[in-house]
């Protein structure tokens, strides 16, 4: 699989992107930016700040949209999906916080139990990744 400019470019605007939105909630509303725990709350209808939330879950998915999403990356067997979703939150859940809280707010902030959460779900991201393109085709 050959790696294109345009998608390292896509990539890095949208790291980018990421930092800087989790830079903004902090700086501009004191919270840190756990997607999971600001989607979960936003759907289970928590009383009170809903309107950060909202408008962190439109600014966060507006881009993709607006630039394309790509859907050639979306699996093709939606209950792969459905057990991927089920879990990560799962994960976020026994991991007290999401990839994005512990991966960009907690190892900025030098948490340990973040690089520990961190070190984690990326082993067992290139682990999942390397048995899912090297595993047995019989």
């Amino acid at each position: 699989m050959q790696v294109t400019s345009i998608e390292i470019w896509r990539a890095l605007g949208g790291g980018a992107l990421i930092g800087a939105g989790s830079a903004a909630l902090l700086l501009l509303n004191g919270r840190i930016a756990g997607i999971s725990g600001i989607l979960g709350n936003l759907l289970q209808g928590s009383i009170g700040e809903q309107g950060w939330r909202i408008a962190f879950i439109v600014g966060l998915s507006l881009p993709a949209w607006i630039f394309g999403v790509d859907v050639t990356l979306l699996p093709h067997d939606m209950n792969w999906a459905i057990a991927a979703g089920l879990l990560v939150g799962m994960g976020t859940q026994l991991g007290s916080g999401c990839t994005s809280g512990h991966g960009i707010c907690g190892l900025a902030n030098l948490s340990v139990r973040s690089l520990a959460a961190t070190l984690t779900f990326m082993t067992a991201a290139v682990l999942t990744v390397f048995i899912v393109r090297h595993g047995s085709t019989s």
